[in-house]
Protein backbone atom coordinates (compact mmCIF):
# COMPACT_ATOMS: atom_id res chain seq x y z
CA UNK A 1 0.00 0.00 0.00
CA UNK A 2 1.49 3.28 -0.71
CA UNK A 3 1.98 5.94 2.09
CA UNK A 4 0.01 8.75 2.36
CA UNK A 5 1.48 11.56 -0.20
CA UNK A 6 2.71 13.63 1.98
CA UNK A 7 4.61 11.42 3.86
CA UNK A 8 6.15 9.92 0.77
CA UNK A 9 7.53 13.02 -0.33
CA UNK A 10 8.90 13.24 3.16
CA UNK A 11 11.13 10.32 2.68
CA UNK A 12 12.06 11.30 -0.85
CA UNK A 13 13.19 14.39 0.15
CA UNK A 14 14.88 13.02 3.42
CA UNK A 15 16.41 9.92 0.93
CA UNK A 16 18.11 12.83 -1.11
CA UNK A 17 19.77 14.22 2.00
CA UNK A 18 20.84 11.20 3.52
CA UNK A 19 22.43 10.05 -0.11
CA UNK A 20 24.50 13.09 0.07
CA UNK A 21 26.01 12.38 3.53
CA UNK A 22 29.93 13.09 3.31
CA UNK A 23 30.15 10.15 5.53
CA UNK A 24 28.88 7.78 2.64
CA UNK A 25 30.78 9.44 0.04
CA UNK A 26 34.08 10.68 0.95
CA UNK A 27 36.05 7.94 2.20
CA UNK A 28 35.92 6.45 -1.38
CA UNK A 29 38.19 9.53 -2.49
CA UNK A 30 40.62 9.75 -0.05
CA UNK A 31 44.07 10.02 -1.31
CA UNK A 32 47.11 7.63 -0.14
CA UNK A 33 49.36 9.76 2.42
CA UNK A 34 51.98 12.03 1.17
CA UNK A 35 55.91 11.84 2.27
CA UNK A 36 55.69 14.98 3.82
CA UNK A 37 52.73 16.78 5.35
CA UNK A 38 48.81 16.73 5.08
CA UNK A 39 46.90 19.82 5.69
CA UNK A 40 43.23 19.62 5.38
CA UNK A 41 41.14 23.25 4.08
CA UNK A 42 37.80 23.60 3.07
CA UNK A 43 34.58 25.65 3.47
CA UNK A 44 31.25 25.16 3.22
CA UNK A 45 27.93 23.84 4.42
CA UNK A 46 29.41 20.38 4.05
CA UNK A 47 33.00 21.32 4.80
CA UNK A 48 32.55 20.17 8.44
CA UNK A 49 30.86 16.73 8.10
CA UNK A 50 33.72 16.16 5.37
CA UNK A 51 36.61 17.12 7.61
CA UNK A 52 35.05 14.60 10.36
CA UNK A 53 35.05 11.82 7.99
CA UNK A 54 38.54 12.45 6.74
CA UNK A 55 39.84 12.01 10.28
CA UNK A 56 37.08 9.40 11.41
CA UNK A 57 39.71 7.36 7.94
CA UNK A 58 42.72 8.58 8.22
CA UNK A 59 45.67 7.16 10.48
CA UNK A 60 48.57 9.41 9.95
CA UNK A 61 49.32 12.74 10.69
CA UNK A 62 46.86 15.47 10.04
CA UNK A 63 46.26 19.40 10.52
CA UNK A 64 43.80 21.95 9.10
CA UNK A 65 40.94 24.37 9.08
CA UNK A 66 37.89 24.44 7.26
CA UNK A 67 35.13 27.36 7.52
CA UNK A 68 31.75 26.19 7.49
CA UNK A 69 28.29 28.18 8.43
CA UNK A 70 27.16 28.57 12.04
CA UNK A 71 24.86 25.38 13.60
CA UNK A 72 26.69 23.63 10.72
CA UNK A 73 29.92 22.61 12.80
CA UNK A 74 30.74 18.78 13.25
CA UNK A 75 33.00 18.20 16.36
CA UNK A 76 37.00 17.80 14.92
CA UNK A 77 40.29 15.99 16.61
CA UNK A 78 42.90 17.66 14.92
CA UNK A 79 40.60 19.87 12.60
CA UNK A 80 39.90 23.92 13.31
CA UNK A 81 36.16 24.01 12.71
CA UNK A 82 35.10 27.89 12.58
CA UNK A 83 31.72 28.81 11.66
CA UNK A 84 31.01 32.22 9.78
CA UNK A 85 27.98 33.73 8.19
CA UNK A 86 25.87 32.70 4.60
CA UNK A 87 24.64 33.79 2.41
CA UNK A 88 26.38 37.15 3.08
CA UNK A 89 30.08 36.92 4.60
CA UNK A 90 30.79 38.24 7.80
CA UNK A 91 34.79 39.24 9.70
CA UNK A 92 34.59 35.83 11.01
CA UNK A 93 34.92 34.05 7.54
CA UNK A 94 37.09 36.82 6.48
CA UNK A 95 39.33 36.35 9.93
CA UNK A 96 39.13 32.13 9.39
CA UNK A 97 39.54 32.80 5.63
CA UNK A 98 43.62 34.34 6.49
CA UNK A 99 44.23 32.05 9.31
CA UNK A 100 43.64 29.33 6.16
CA UNK A 101 46.06 31.37 4.15
CA UNK A 102 48.72 31.19 6.76
CA UNK A 103 48.34 27.58 7.13
CA UNK A 104 49.30 27.09 3.55
CA UNK A 105 52.20 29.20 3.74
CA UNK A 106 55.60 27.66 2.76
CA UNK A 107 54.72 24.49 1.85
CA UNK A 108 56.67 22.17 0.01
CA UNK A 109 56.22 19.60 -2.85
CA UNK A 110 56.40 16.74 -0.53
CA UNK A 111 53.18 18.04 1.29
CA UNK A 112 49.75 17.23 0.52
CA UNK A 113 47.18 19.93 1.04
CA UNK A 114 43.04 17.91 1.08
CA UNK A 115 40.85 21.05 -0.15
CA UNK A 116 37.09 19.68 1.21
CA UNK A 117 34.95 22.19 -0.76
CA UNK A 118 30.89 21.90 -0.42
CA UNK A 119 28.08 24.51 -1.50
CA UNK A 120 27.91 28.19 0.34
CA UNK A 121 31.89 28.28 0.51
CA UNK A 122 31.59 31.34 -1.92
CA UNK A 123 29.99 33.74 1.09
CA UNK A 124 32.46 31.36 3.97
CA UNK A 125 35.69 31.49 2.38
CA UNK A 126 36.18 35.41 2.40
CA UNK A 127 39.28 36.81 1.37
CA UNK A 128 39.03 40.38 -0.91
CA UNK A 129 41.27 41.13 -3.46
CA UNK A 130 43.57 43.72 -2.13
CA UNK A 131 42.24 47.16 -2.28
CA UNK A 132 38.76 46.06 -1.18
CA UNK A 133 37.07 45.54 1.72
CA UNK A 134 34.72 43.33 3.44
CA UNK A 135 32.10 45.77 3.01
CA UNK A 136 32.76 46.03 -0.59
CA UNK A 137 31.92 41.90 -0.73
CA UNK A 138 28.87 42.63 1.24
CA UNK A 139 27.56 44.90 -0.48
CA UNK A 140 28.12 43.27 -4.18
CA UNK A 141 26.80 39.87 -2.18
CA UNK A 142 23.51 41.59 -1.50
CA UNK A 143 22.89 42.83 -4.43
CA UNK A 144 23.94 39.43 -6.34
CA UNK A 145 21.62 37.57 -4.31
CA UNK A 146 18.38 40.29 -5.16
CA UNK A 147 19.09 40.66 -9.03
CA UNK A 148 17.94 37.62 -10.37
CA UNK A 149 21.17 36.46 -11.66
CA UNK A 150 22.14 32.94 -11.73
CA UNK A 151 24.45 31.08 -9.70
CA UNK A 152 27.31 31.03 -12.28
CA UNK A 153 26.88 34.32 -13.26
CA UNK A 154 27.04 35.41 -9.61
CA UNK A 155 30.08 33.07 -9.01
CA UNK A 156 31.74 34.69 -11.84
CA UNK A 157 31.40 38.29 -10.01
CA UNK A 158 32.71 36.95 -6.72
CA UNK A 159 35.82 35.14 -8.72
CA UNK A 160 37.22 38.13 -9.78
CA UNK A 161 36.91 40.06 -6.49
CA UNK A 162 38.50 37.84 -4.11
CA UNK A 163 41.99 36.61 -2.91
CA UNK A 164 40.66 32.85 -3.07
CA UNK A 165 38.82 32.45 -5.24
CA UNK A 166 39.41 31.43 -8.90
CA UNK A 167 42.40 28.98 -8.12
CA UNK A 168 43.75 31.53 -6.08
CA UNK A 169 43.98 29.41 -3.14
CA UNK A 170 45.52 26.69 -4.91
CA UNK A 171 48.78 29.11 -6.45
CA UNK A 172 48.82 30.06 -1.91
CA UNK A 173 49.27 26.02 -2.08
CA UNK A 174 52.06 25.50 -4.48
CA UNK A 175 54.29 23.69 -4.48
CA UNK A 176 52.45 21.31 -2.26
CA UNK A 177 49.95 19.23 -4.44
CA UNK A 178 46.26 19.59 -4.05
CA UNK A 179 43.55 17.29 -4.30
CA UNK A 180 40.20 19.27 -3.58
CA UNK A 181 36.88 16.83 -2.78
CA UNK A 182 33.65 18.64 -4.61
CA UNK A 183 30.18 18.31 -3.11
CA UNK A 184 28.34 19.87 -6.04
CA UNK A 185 25.78 22.08 -5.54
CA UNK A 186 25.56 23.95 -9.25
CA UNK A 187 23.91 22.92 -12.01
CA UNK A 188 26.08 21.48 -13.89
CA UNK A 189 28.83 20.45 -11.70
CA UNK A 190 31.01 22.57 -12.90
CA UNK A 191 34.04 23.10 -10.38
CA UNK A 192 34.41 26.30 -11.06
CA UNK A 193 31.15 27.07 -9.51
CA UNK A 194 31.48 25.14 -6.69
CA UNK A 195 32.21 27.69 -4.20
CA UNK A 196 33.44 29.58 -6.88
CA UNK A 197 36.52 27.50 -7.52
CA UNK A 198 39.45 28.47 -5.17
CA UNK A 199 41.31 25.46 -6.30
CA UNK A 200 40.80 25.10 -10.28
CA UNK A 201 41.66 27.30 -13.50
CA UNK A 202 39.23 29.81 -14.09
CA UNK A 203 38.26 30.23 -17.82
CA UNK A 204 36.18 33.66 -17.46
CA UNK A 205 37.30 37.47 -17.10
CA UNK A 206 36.97 40.55 -15.67
CA UNK A 207 35.38 41.67 -18.74
CA UNK A 208 32.24 38.90 -18.27
CA UNK A 209 31.91 39.92 -15.10
CA UNK A 210 31.40 43.61 -16.17
CA UNK A 211 28.59 42.32 -18.72
CA UNK A 212 27.09 40.48 -16.10
CA UNK A 213 26.77 43.41 -13.79
CA UNK A 214 26.02 45.47 -16.88
CA UNK A 215 23.06 42.76 -17.65
CA UNK A 216 21.46 43.04 -14.15
CA UNK A 217 22.09 46.67 -13.20
CA UNK A 218 24.28 45.56 -10.58
CA UNK A 219 25.53 48.95 -8.32
CA UNK A 220 29.41 48.66 -7.67
CA UNK A 221 31.01 50.33 -5.21
CA UNK A 222 34.05 52.52 -7.03
CA UNK A 223 36.72 50.41 -5.47
CA UNK A 224 34.62 47.27 -7.32
CA UNK A 225 34.32 48.85 -10.52
CA UNK A 226 38.13 50.01 -10.62
CA UNK A 227 39.24 46.47 -9.44
CA UNK A 228 37.32 45.10 -12.41
CA UNK A 229 37.64 47.86 -15.27
CA UNK A 230 41.46 47.65 -14.52
CA UNK A 231 41.20 43.68 -14.98
CA UNK A 232 43.36 43.82 -11.07
CA UNK A 233 41.04 41.25 -10.50
CA UNK A 234 41.78 38.80 -13.04
CA UNK A 235 41.94 34.85 -11.82
CA UNK A 236 43.94 32.33 -12.69
CA UNK A 237 43.74 30.92 -15.83
CA UNK A 238 44.08 26.94 -17.56
CA UNK A 239 47.77 26.14 -18.09
CA UNK A 240 49.06 27.73 -15.00
CA UNK A 241 51.84 26.15 -13.82
CA UNK A 242 49.91 26.42 -10.11
CA UNK A 243 47.65 23.14 -11.35
CA UNK A 244 50.04 20.74 -12.09
CA UNK A 245 50.17 17.57 -10.86
CA UNK A 246 46.60 18.54 -9.15
CA UNK A 247 43.53 16.67 -9.00
CA UNK A 248 39.61 17.28 -8.22
CA UNK A 249 37.07 15.23 -7.94
CA UNK A 250 33.07 15.35 -7.09
CA UNK A 251 32.47 13.13 -4.45
CA UNK A 252 28.53 13.30 -4.88
CA UNK A 253 25.99 15.20 -6.53
CA UNK A 254 22.14 16.28 -7.51
CA UNK A 255 21.96 13.25 -9.52
CA UNK A 256 23.15 10.74 -6.86
CA UNK A 257 20.51 12.83 -4.34
CA UNK A 258 17.43 12.45 -7.16
CA UNK A 259 18.48 9.05 -7.74
CA UNK A 260 17.92 8.18 -4.19
CA UNK A 261 14.68 9.72 -3.93
CA UNK A 262 13.84 7.54 -7.05
CA UNK A 263 14.25 4.57 -5.32
CA UNK A 264 11.85 5.23 -2.62
CA UNK A 265 9.00 6.32 -4.81
CA UNK A 266 9.38 3.38 -6.60
CA UNK A 267 9.40 1.05 -3.89
CA UNK A 268 5.97 2.89 -3.18
CA UNK A 269 4.83 1.49 -6.45
CA UNK A 270 5.29 4.42 -8.66
CA UNK A 271 6.75 5.12 -11.58
CA UNK A 272 9.51 8.22 -11.76
CA UNK A 273 11.03 10.21 -14.38
CA UNK A 274 13.49 12.31 -13.48
CA UNK A 275 13.60 15.57 -15.32
CA UNK A 276 16.90 17.29 -14.86
CA UNK A 277 19.47 17.64 -12.38
CA UNK A 278 19.95 21.36 -13.51
CA UNK A 279 17.45 22.82 -14.33
CA UNK A 280 17.31 26.75 -14.01
CA UNK A 281 15.29 29.95 -14.17
CA UNK A 282 13.04 32.39 -12.26
CA UNK A 283 11.62 30.22 -9.39
CA UNK A 284 7.82 31.63 -10.36
CA UNK A 285 8.16 30.29 -14.17
CA UNK A 286 9.55 27.13 -13.45
CA UNK A 287 6.71 26.41 -11.12
CA UNK A 288 4.34 27.56 -13.95
CA UNK A 289 6.02 24.95 -16.35
CA UNK A 290 5.58 22.15 -13.81
CA UNK A 291 1.83 22.76 -13.64
CA UNK A 292 1.58 22.74 -17.40
CA UNK A 293 3.78 19.41 -17.45
CA UNK A 294 1.17 18.01 -14.50
CA UNK A 295 -2.19 19.70 -16.32
CA UNK A 296 -1.03 17.27 -19.55
CA UNK A 297 -0.45 14.28 -17.41
CA UNK A 298 -3.81 14.29 -16.04
CA UNK A 299 -5.62 15.51 -18.89
CA UNK A 300 -3.58 13.53 -21.82
CA UNK A 301 -1.35 11.35 -20.49
CA UNK A 302 1.76 12.81 -22.13
CA UNK A 303 4.65 12.76 -21.64
CA UNK A 304 3.81 10.21 -18.89
CA UNK A 305 1.05 8.30 -17.62
CA UNK A 306 -0.30 8.77 -13.81
CA UNK A 307 0.45 7.91 -11.42
CA UNK A 308 3.92 8.92 -11.21
CA UNK A 309 6.56 10.86 -9.97
CA UNK A 310 8.51 13.76 -11.45
CA UNK A 311 11.64 14.94 -9.69
CA UNK A 312 14.18 17.42 -10.58
CA UNK A 313 16.74 19.69 -9.12
CA UNK A 314 18.95 22.44 -10.07
CA UNK A 315 18.92 26.36 -8.60
CA UNK A 316 16.38 28.64 -9.27
CA UNK A 317 16.15 32.41 -9.51
CA UNK A 318 14.30 34.97 -7.42
CA UNK A 319 14.19 38.58 -8.74
CA UNK A 320 13.35 40.06 -5.68
CA UNK A 321 11.07 42.73 -5.81
CA UNK A 322 8.97 42.85 -2.62
CA UNK A 323 9.93 43.15 0.86
CA UNK A 324 8.52 39.49 2.07
CA UNK A 325 10.54 36.35 3.61
CA UNK A 326 10.84 33.95 0.44
CA UNK A 327 12.82 31.49 -0.95
CA UNK A 328 12.99 29.99 -4.22
CA UNK A 329 11.95 26.77 -3.03
CA UNK A 330 8.89 28.13 -1.62
CA UNK A 331 8.24 30.82 -4.26
CA UNK A 332 8.26 28.05 -7.00
CA UNK A 333 5.69 26.26 -4.80
CA UNK A 334 3.29 29.37 -4.41
CA UNK A 335 4.35 29.81 -8.18
CA UNK A 336 3.07 25.76 -8.72
CA UNK A 337 -0.15 25.89 -6.50
CA UNK A 338 -1.85 29.21 -8.27
CA UNK A 339 -0.92 27.21 -11.55
CA UNK A 340 -2.62 24.21 -10.45
CA UNK A 341 -5.55 25.78 -8.97
CA UNK A 342 -5.89 23.45 -6.43
CA UNK A 343 -6.36 20.32 -9.32
CA UNK A 344 -7.16 16.91 -7.98
CA UNK A 345 -4.22 14.45 -7.36
CA UNK A 346 -1.35 16.35 -7.38
CA UNK A 347 1.12 17.20 -4.41
CA UNK A 348 4.33 18.70 -4.12
CA UNK A 349 7.56 19.39 -1.81
CA UNK A 350 10.33 21.51 -2.98
CA UNK A 351 13.09 22.29 -0.99
CA UNK A 352 17.28 23.32 -0.37
CA UNK A 353 19.06 20.31 0.10
CA UNK A 354 21.41 22.22 3.30
CA UNK A 355 18.38 22.52 4.93
CA UNK A 356 17.81 26.62 4.28
CA UNK A 357 15.74 28.24 1.79
CA UNK A 358 16.85 32.16 1.28
CA UNK A 359 18.25 33.09 4.61
CA UNK A 360 15.26 31.60 6.86
CA UNK A 361 15.95 28.13 9.27
CA UNK A 362 13.32 26.52 6.97
CA UNK A 363 14.43 23.62 3.87
CA UNK A 364 11.16 24.53 1.70
CA UNK A 365 7.19 23.25 1.61
CA UNK A 366 4.66 21.32 0.59
CA UNK A 367 1.70 21.46 -1.32
CA UNK A 368 -1.66 19.46 -1.97
CA UNK A 369 -4.65 19.52 -3.87
CA UNK A 370 -6.19 21.83 -1.75
CA UNK A 371 -3.73 24.34 -0.84
CA UNK A 372 -5.34 27.12 -2.50
CA UNK A 373 -8.66 26.32 -0.72
CA UNK A 374 -6.86 26.06 2.47
CA UNK A 375 -5.27 29.38 2.16
CA UNK A 376 -8.40 31.51 1.25
CA UNK A 377 -10.24 30.05 4.35
CA UNK A 378 -7.72 31.52 6.66
CA UNK A 379 -8.22 34.92 4.76
CA UNK A 380 -4.75 34.64 2.73
CA UNK A 381 -4.11 35.65 -0.44
CA UNK A 382 -1.87 33.77 -1.95
CA UNK A 383 -1.37 35.66 -5.68
CA UNK A 384 -0.40 38.83 -3.23
CA UNK A 385 1.98 36.68 -1.37
CA UNK A 386 3.91 36.15 -4.37
CA UNK A 387 3.97 39.31 -5.09
CA UNK A 388 5.65 40.67 -2.63
CA UNK A 389 8.14 37.40 -2.27
CA UNK A 390 6.31 36.03 1.24
CA UNK A 391 6.02 32.37 0.43
CA UNK A 392 7.44 31.70 3.62
CA UNK A 393 4.79 33.11 5.80
CA UNK A 394 2.31 31.44 3.36
CA UNK A 395 3.28 28.46 4.48
CA UNK A 396 4.15 28.56 7.83
CA UNK A 397 0.14 30.15 7.85
CA UNK A 398 -0.92 26.89 6.24
CA UNK A 399 1.77 24.68 7.98
CA UNK A 400 3.42 23.26 5.37
CA UNK A 401 6.88 24.42 5.77
CA UNK A 402 9.34 21.62 5.72
CA UNK A 403 12.07 21.80 8.76
CA UNK A 404 15.33 19.79 8.95
CA UNK A 405 17.80 21.64 10.99
CA UNK A 406 21.27 21.63 9.50
CA UNK A 407 21.73 19.06 7.07
CA UNK A 408 25.73 19.42 7.04
CA UNK A 409 25.47 18.64 3.07
CA UNK A 410 23.91 20.67 0.09
CA UNK A 411 23.75 18.94 -3.04
CA UNK A 412 21.08 21.83 -4.42
CA UNK A 413 17.37 22.43 -4.67
CA UNK A 414 15.23 18.87 -4.74
CA UNK A 415 11.88 19.43 -6.29
CA UNK A 416 9.41 16.49 -6.37
CA UNK A 417 5.69 16.01 -7.23
CA UNK A 418 3.32 13.18 -7.24
CA UNK A 419 0.86 12.87 -9.36
CA UNK A 420 -1.97 10.34 -9.00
Amino acid sequence: MMPAPRDLLRRMFDAAIAAAQPAHCVPPHLPRPPNGRLVVIGAGKASAAMARTVEDHWTGPLEGLVITRYGYAVPCDRIDIVEAAHPVPDAAGMAASARMLEKVRDLSPNDLVLCLISGGGSALLTAPLEGLTLADKQAVNRELLRSGATISEMNCVRRHLSAVKGGRLAAACHPARVITLLLSDVPGDDPINIASGPTVPDPTTCADALAIVRRYRIELPNTVREALESARGESLKPGSAVFAGNETSIVTAPQHALEAAAEVARAAGLAVHILGDSLEGEARDVGKVMAGIAHQIIRRGQPFTSPCVLLSGGETTVTVRGAGRGGRNVEFLLALALALDDTPGVYGLAGDTDGVDGQEEIAGAIITPDTLSRAWALGLRPADSLCDNDAHSFFEALGDTVVTGPTRTNVNDFRALIIL
